[in-house]
């Protein structure tokens, strides 16, 4: 099994590596995201969370492998979920490399319900050998989940009948209330920072005022907001 972790991170590694190397099907990943100006998507630093996340996950199997030669018995479910996630997390970078992207966004889905399923497997065990770096990998899937939503109904023209700048704020507040669900169910402030993290980033990649102001709004809630529900008593932490 800690061979499978290793190949599983590699593998991933690898094919995000290769798709800006190539790099796949003639285009970077960024390049494709810059083909539409979509008001949701952060402005280009913020996607350096990918390598912490990188890192992080390495980390996390390093303790894994070490658990497992000292004979110590790991989750096998956890370790499935793991190795799932990073196959999944490779089928959206193809499906998004070879423009197919409402099935993009299904792998996003899958990806993110994986991480979700994955990220509550660890109970309370919160350190870099548990739950630590899929806080941060699972905060940025969510934020990634709906920007990848809202690239692929501008790419197939799917209004809803508002206009972008609007739309853009209703998935700023879909953000902000995920963010807060999270933090009241877990106490985990660095899911939360994460979307704080993506949302400044929005601020900073835009013109449009309302998305601008709006963006710094919400981020003051979720930082506020964050807080406030840390300190709140009953928490239904795995109900």
């Amino acid at each position: 099994m800690k061979w499978l972790l290793v190949v599983a991170w590699l593998a991933v590694v690898a094919v995000n590596a290769l798709a800006n190397i190539l790099p796949i099907n003639g285009q970077q990943t960024g390049e494709i995201s810059d083909q539409l100006d979509v008001l949701f998507t952060p402005a280009g630093y913020v996607f350096s969370i990918w390598g912490l996340i990188y890192v992080l996950l390495a980390v996390w199997v390093f303790f894994q492998w070490r658990d497992l030669n000292r004979g110590e018995q790991g989750q096998a479910n956890t370790y499935y979920l793991f190795i799932a996630s990073c196959v999944f997390n490779i089928a959206w970078l193809l499906s998004w490399h070879y423009e197919i992207f409402w099935l993009a966004q299904i792998w996003m889905f899958i990806l993110l319900g994986t991480l979700i399923m994955l990220y509550r497997s660890f109970g309370q065990h919160t350190g870099f050998g548990g739950r630590l770096p899929f806080s941060i990998y699972l905060g940025w899937i969510s934020v990634a989940t709906i920007a990848n939503m809202s690239y692929t109904l501008k790419y197939y023209d799917i209004s809803l009948g508002i206009s972008e700048p609007v739309g853009t704020v209703l998935l700023m507040a879909v953000a902000a209330a995920l963010a807060l669900l999270g933090q009241y169910r877990e106490n985990d402030a660095l899911f939360t920072a994460v979307f704080i993290w993506a949302i400044i980033g929005i601020a900073a990649s835009n013109t449009d005022g309302l998305v601008v102001t709006s963006a710094y709004i919400v981020a003051a809630i979720i930082f506020i907001g964050g807080i406030a529900m840390s300190f709140l008593p009953n928490k239904k932490l795995y109900a």
